[in-house]
C-alpha cells in the first residue's frame, strides 16, 4: 500500500464544523486543548492530521458515502464532484442527464446565479480545506517544526494545499475572503481579496514552499505534494495570469514547465492506464493526484462519480467492461468533443467514447440519453483487467490526476506561441508531437510547424485533457467560453447554442455568504 493511502487509514475527525454558511474564518477545532496537544504531540500525529487536509478534496465526512459530514451542504458531495461539475458541465465536453435530480440545469445551460447549489457547495468546500490548513499551520509553526525534516515537509505541504484551494477560489470566483493561520476565529469579518491579490498570495506561497520545505519528486511518498506539484501549479497560475488581472507571465510559465520537464518525468506509454484503478503506478507522468480508493476514501463523488456517471444506465453499455456493478448514466459528451477527433476516430487512442446505438449530436434534448456518446476514459479495472472494487457498494479505486506531464507539455507550447521566452517553436512542436505519437502509436499523427497554432493547442488540450477539469479555464483563456465567438449545442439553453453574458466567466459568491460578509460583492449577478 502506498504512503498516502496508508495515512488515509488513520483519518480522524480534526474538526467539528457542522455548517459553513456564515463566516468563512471558521477553523476546525477539537473538544479540548488536551486533545490538540495529543494530536500535535508527535510526528505521527501531525501526519495523521495532514492526511485530513489531502482527503478534504475527495471525501465529505467520516463515514461511507458522506455520513457524519464535515460541513452541511446543498448536495452533500465532496469538492472534486463540485469542481468537476463547475469546470465541465457548462462546456462542450459534458451533457448532463440528471438535470433536475442533480440540480445541474444552471451549470448545463450557463444560466446559474448566486443561489446555485453546486456553486455554493464548491465554494464552501474550498474554504473548508483552507480552514483545515489554517488549523494545521497554527500548530505546525516554524518554531514547532524547526529541526525536523518531516515536520518541515508537512508544514510546506499544508501551505501548498492551502495555495491550491485558494487557486481554485481565484479561478472559479475571481475573489474571496482571505484568512490565514494568524487570524483569530469569529472576532472579525474577513477581508475581501480580489483576483490580483489572490494571484500574488498563491504565487508567493508556491515560490516559498517549492524552495523551502517541499521534497523532491523522487523523495516523497505517492499522493503527497512534491516540489514538482508546486512548479506545476505555478505554471498553471502563470498561464492564466492575464485572465486573473496579473499581466503577462508566459515566460514564467515556461520556466516552471521546464523545471517539471527536467525533474525526470516521462509520458506513460499507454494513455488509458492514466485513468484506471492502478493509476497510482503512473508516477512517471502523474505529478500530483487526488488519491481515491474504495477502502479509505469511500464516496459517491470524486472518481466514483466520474466512472459511474460516464456509463449509461439506459444503453447497451456493459458496466463490467469498466469494473462497475452498474452505470449511473449521469452524463455523456456533447457532440463537439468527438468532432475534434474527426477522421482519427480509429487511430487516436484518446478517442474513448461509447457510440453503439448513440447519436453524436444532441438535437432533441440535452438529457435524452439516446443522444450523445457515453465516456470510456475512466475505468475501475486494474492493469490485469480485473475489477478493483465493488463499485456499486463502496466506490472506485481511481486516483484523479490533478497535474500530469502532458498538461505541462501543452502549457509550454501555448506559452511559446503567446510570446514567452525560454523555449522555442521547435521545442513546442516536439513536445506536442510526443503526445500525438503516444496517441497514434507512431508518427502518423504528427503535425508540422505551420499547423502549430493557438487554436490547435486549444483543440489538442480538449483531446488530451477532456474530463480532467481544464475545459472551462481553457475556454476562458482563449476568449471562447462566454460571448458568441464559439457556440456549442445547448450553450445558453438553446439547441444550437447562443451568445452568453461575460459575467459567466466567473462564478458568483453564494448569496448566504454575501449576507454574512459585507466585504464581498458580486458584479452583474
Amino acid at each position: 500500500m502506498n504512503g498516502m493511502k496508508k495515512i488515509y487509514l488513520m483519518l480522524f475527525a480534526v474538526c467539528g464544523l457542522t455548517a459553513c454558511t456564515g463566516d468563512l474564518d471558521q477553523q476546525p477545532h477539537t473538544d479540548s486543548q488536551t486533545t490538540a496537544d495529543v494530536v500535535y504531540g508527535s510526528e505521527q500525529g501531525y501526519k495523521m492530521a495532514l492526511a485530513k487536509l489531502y482527503a478534504s478534496f475527495v471525501i465529505v465526512g467520516q463515514e461511507q458515502g458522506g455520513g457524519n459530514a464535515d460541513i452541511s451542504s446543498n448536495n452533500g458531495y465532496d469538492f472534486l464532484r463540485g469542481y468537476f461539475n463547475l469546470q465541465e458541465c457548462p462546456t462542450d465536453e459534458v451533457a448532463g442527464t440528471w438535470l433536475s435530480g442533480d440540480k445541474i440545469e444552471g451549470l448545463t445551460y450557463m444560466t446559474w446565479d448566486a443561489n446555485d447549489p453546486w456553486v455554493a457547495d464548491t465554494y464552501y468546500r474550498a474554504y473548508y480545506t483552507i480552514a483545515l490548513c489554517n488549523e494545521f499551520l497554527g500548530h505546525a509553526t516554524e518554531n514547532a517544526t524547526a529541526g525536523s525534516a518531516n515536520l518541515t515537509a508537512y508544514r510546506a505541504e499544508a501551505r501548498f494545499l492551502r495555495a491550491l484551494a485558494y487557486y481554485y477560489v481565484l479561478d472559479l470566483f475571481g475573489q474571496g475572503p482571505f484568512v490565514d493561520e494568524t487570524m483569530g476565529v469569529g472576532a472579525y469579518i474577513p477581508e475581501r481579496y480580489g483576483n490580483s491579490q489572490l494571484f500574488h498570495f498563491v504565487e508567493s506561497e508556491l515560490l516559498d514552499v517549492a524552495s523551502n520545505g517541499l521534497l523532491a519528486p523522487d523523495a516523497v511518498e505517492y499522493g503527497r505534494a512534491s516540489q514538482a506539484a508546486a512548479w506545476a501549479l505555478l505554471a498553471k497560475l502563470y498561464l492564466n495570469a492575464e485572465v486573473y488581472g496579473a499581466g503577462n507571465h508566459y515566460t514564467d510559465c515556461i520556466t516552471y514547465c521546464k523545471k517539471v520537464m527536467n525533474a525526470g518525468y516521462t509520458l506513460e506509454p499507454d494513455y488509458g492506464k492514466l485513468f484506471n484503478a492502478d493509476n497510482h503506478k503512473r508516477t512517471n507522468e502523474i505529478i500530483f493526484p487526488f488519491v481515491v480508493d474504495a477502502v479509505n476514501t469511500v464516496t459517491w463523488g470524486a472518481t466514483t462519480y466520474i466512472v459511474c456517471g460516464e456509463c449509461g444506465n439506459s444503453s447497451s453499455q456493459d458496466p463490467a467492461k469498466y469494473g462497475l456493478t452498474g452505470g449511473w448514466g449521469m452524463f455523456r459528451v456533447r457532440g463537439e468533443l468527438p468532432a475534434l477527433f474527426a477522421g482519427n476516430e480509429s487511430t487516436d487512442s484518446r478517442y474513448m467514447f461509447y457510440t453503439d446505438g448513440q447519436e453524436q449530436w444532441l438535437n432533441k434534448a440535452i438529457d435524452d440519453q439516446s443522444q450523445g456518446f457515453f465516456g470510456e476514459k475512466f475505468s475501475n479495472l486494474n492493469d490485469a483487467g480485473e475489477a478493483a472494487s465493488n463499485t456499486g457498494a463502496v466506490g472506485a479505486d481511481i486516483d484523479y490526476p490533478v497535474f500530469r506531464l502532458a498538461d505541462i507539455y501543452l502549457m509550454l507550447a501555448e506559452s511559446v506561441l503567446r510570446g514567452g521566452a525560454g523555449s522555442s517553436r521547435e521545442e513546442a512542436l516536439q513536445v506536442v508531437n510526443r503526445l500525438r505519437q503516444r496517441a497514434f502509436a507512431g508518427t502518423d499523427g504528427d503535425i508540422n510547424e505551420a499547423q502549430l497554432t493557438l487554436q490547435f493547442i486549444l483543440d489538442e488540450r480538449a483531446r488530451e485533457l477532456y474530463w480532467e477539469s481544464c475545459r472551462r479555464t481553457d475556454l476562458i483563456r482563449f476568449g471562447q467560453f462566454t460571448g458568441g465567438a464559439y457556440k456549442w449545442q445547448w450553450k445558453g439553453g438553446v439547441v444550437d447554442g447562443r451568445a452568453t453574458e461575460s459575467k459567466y466567466n466567473v462564478y458568483p459568491i453564494p448569496t448566504a455568504e454575501l449576507s454574512a460578509n459585507p466585504n464581498l460583492k458580486n458584479e452583474n449577478y
